[in-house]
């Protein structure tokens, strides 16, 4: 005897989530299996979705699969919620998971959704960053056969990798990669961390929340679970270091927003308004600056406030 399984649909004629629960499933199946193995990149079944691969389908499955109607969610895009592709995957999330509520603050978020950025705030042991991915295999820069790639991995044989950082150092006496840089997880597999900066890098390292990576495009999931050790592949003589943004003189840049000090900052031209050099610095978490500019408020407005009364 058939039978069929009807999915409960809502208003707009969707499923909760888009996916089909068997869809999604297979997701959470493959998210456990790599959690179980830190670094490695499990296959799964990538699922077609309402818009280009490449835009962050890898990343959107996830997250599809795994919220709830009791979930807050933040979708960022190179660290600011104002972007399109942040907004657009937002709209689309809620457009499809009715009840859920969305956020642009970090500490509020349940569910975090992020292309090339982690952001500044850190994440807690109740949180769970998505990280979009568009090629999951550190070793495609210097393999091309993937099956290859895999005895590799399986051998952690990663020895062709540090050639290509050796060569670095020899022509440009540092290692020049600026983003996607190669990462040491539990002691064993190498992952491609998705195009963060380096600055995001020391983040992975024994993070209280869960991270996951999915590249939609590839059909890999590969995780990074909390407390988990991950290191930047690197030489015991050549110090692993992340973006400083000191000027000419070797002063700090700052944030021309907030002034923020420690924050990683987007480089924008501005021959009027910017320094010497024809250029502005502003935070690239565009929650976390204004996080700054509100309490630089907060703070100016008190003192005024106590003199009155």
């Amino acid at each position: 005897m058939n039978t069929t399984y009807e999915l409960p649909l809502d208003e707009a004629g969707y499923a909760f989530g888009f996916m089909d629960e068997y869809a999604k499933k297979e997701v959470r199946r493959t998210i456990l299996k790599a959690i179980c193995i830190p670094g490695y990149q499990t296959p799964y079944a990538s699922r077609e979705m309402p818009m280009g691969r490449g835009f962050g389908t890898g990343g959107l499955q996830l997250t599809l699969s795994l919220i709830g109607s009791d979930d807050t969610l933040k979708v960022i895009d190179q660290g600011a919620d104002d972007s399109v592709n942040a907004v657009n995957l937002r709209q689309f999330v809620q457009m499809t998971c009715p009840g859920v509520d969305v956020t642009e603050k970090t500490e509020e978020a349940t569910l975090i959704q992020s292309r090339h950025r982690i952001p500044e705030k850190p994440l807690t042991e109740a949180q769970i960053l998505v990280l979009q991915v568009p090629y999951p295999d550190a070793l495609v820069v210097v393999e091309a056969s993937e099956a290859r790639r895999k005895t590799m991995h399986g051998e952690a044989d990663y020895s062709r990798l540090l050639v290509k950082l050796y060569e670095d150092l020899v022509k440009f006496d540092e290692i020049t990669i600026s983003h996607r840089y190669p990462t040491r997880v539990h002691g064993h597999y190498i992952i491609d961390p998705s195009p963060i900066p380096r600055w995001d890098v020391p983040k992975l390292h024994q993070s209280k929340a869960l991270i996951l990576l999915g590249a939609g495009r590839e059909k890999k999931i590969y995780a990074v679970p909390p407390y988990t050790i991950a290191e930047p592949l690197a030489f015991e003589d050549v110090v692993f270091r992340v973006e400083d943004f000191r000027d000419a003189s070797g002063n700090r840049r700052t944030c021309s927003r907030c002034g923020a000090s420690n924050s990683f900052l987007d480089e924008f031209s501005d021959e009027a308004d910017g320094e010497a050099d024809g250029k502005i610095y502003q935070c690239s978490d565009s929650a976390y600056c204004d996080e700054q500019l509100a309490r630089q408020a907060s703070a100016y407005q008190k003192p005024k406030t106590e003199e009155a009364a």
